[in-house]
C-alpha cells in the first residue's frame, strides 16, 4: 500500500484530477513547472486554483532559466533568419522575465 499524501494542512489528497493537453501545451506546461522549481501536481493546483507561485531560488530553477534562455536564444536566432515571433515564445520570455525580476528582488532584501 502507498503512503497517504498529506497536505500542508494535513487533508488527505485522495482525488485525482486530469486532463488532456496537446504536445505543445505539455511543453509550455512542462517549461513553467521547471522554472518554477515546485512539482508539477503543486504547481498545477496552485495556478488552477489561483494561488501565487513562489520561486525560489536554487540550483534546479537556475539551470530551467539557463536552457529556457538558450532556447529562447535559438529560436530568436531563427526569427532574425526567416519568420516571426509565435504567442507561445512571447509567453515563454514574459514568464522567464518575471522569474528573473522576482528572484532579483529576492535577493536585494
Amino acid at each position: 500500500m502507498s503512503a497517504k499524501n498529506v497536505d500542508n494542512h494535513n487533508r488527505f489528497r485522495n482525488i485525482t484530477v486530469g486532463f488532456r493537453v496537446s504536445p505543445e501545451e505539455n511543453e509550455a506546461i512542462n517549461a513553467a513547472v521547471k522554472l518554477s522549481g515546485l512539482p508539477k501536481q503543486e504547481y498545477c493546483y496552485r495556478r488552477c486554483l489561483e494561488r501565487d507561485i513562489v520561486v525560489q531560488g536554487n540550483p534546479r530553477v537556475y539551470k530551467a532559466l539557463r536552457d529556457q534562455l538558450a532556447a529562447v536564444l535559438t529560436e530568436l536566432q531563427r526569427i532574425e533568419n526567416a519568420g516571426g515571433v509565435t504567442d507561445e515564445l512571447r509567453e515563454l520570455i514574459e514568464q522567464i522575465t518575471v522569474t528573473l525580476y522576482g528572484m532579483k528582488g529576492e535577493q536585494n532584501e
